[in-house]
């Protein structure tokens, strides 16, 4: 099992303003789909905060837009299961992460990602940073009680885009 953080920042270090918009992610010019069908190819399964989720849906995208991936939502809010979308409580947390295997897809939000830190399951981290600066709004790493030793991977332009691959350097025990 590997837990991958792929997620786009602004220069300033928020995933989102304070009303969870992503308006300025839209208005940077990136390259292409900026990396995201590989990453996705590489992923068996996705995790998501139950915010992001609720994003996703407030989108009408139509379709889920990762469909024929397992998706599993933290959420203390009673949703139905459909499809390939469960919903997970997060005090089941710790235990449900390990127990998955394959490559698994950490998307968001904030606070699920300061979760995933203080419990120490992030393997990977893949941050997209666009030149833009809010001052406010969704920190990626939300104050806690963590810390990580990472070690420098790689870097990818994407147009305006500038993508930090890090890895881990210690393994979990």
């Amino acid at each position: 099992m590997t837990v991958k953080l792929f997620i786009a920042q602004t220069l300033d270090g928020y995933i989102a303003d304070k009303q969870d918009n992503l308006d300025w992610l839209m208005t940077v010019q990136g390259k292409g789909d900026n990396g995201i069908s590989a990453f996705l190819s590489t992923i068996d399964i996705i995790l998501m905060g139950s915010r992001t989720y609720q994003w996703l849906l407030d989108q009408k995208l139509g379709t889920w837009p990762y469909e024929g991936k397992m998706t599993y939502v933290f959420s203390k809010k009673n949703w139905e299961d459909k499809g390939n979308i469960k919903f997970v409580h997060p005090s089941q947390l710790t235990d449900f992460v390990q127990g998955l295997q394959g490559e698994i897809w950490l998307i968001g939000g904030g606070q699920l990602i300061k979760t995933f830190l203080e419990a120490d399951l992030i393997d990977e981290y893949r941050i997209t940073t666009a030149p833009v600066l809010l001052g406010e709004g969704i920190p990626l790493f939300p104050q806690g009680d963590y810390a990580a030793d990472l070690e420098f991977q790689g870097s990818t332009i994407y147009g305006q885009f500038v993508e930090l691959a890090y890895k881990r350097k210690k393994n979990r025990e």
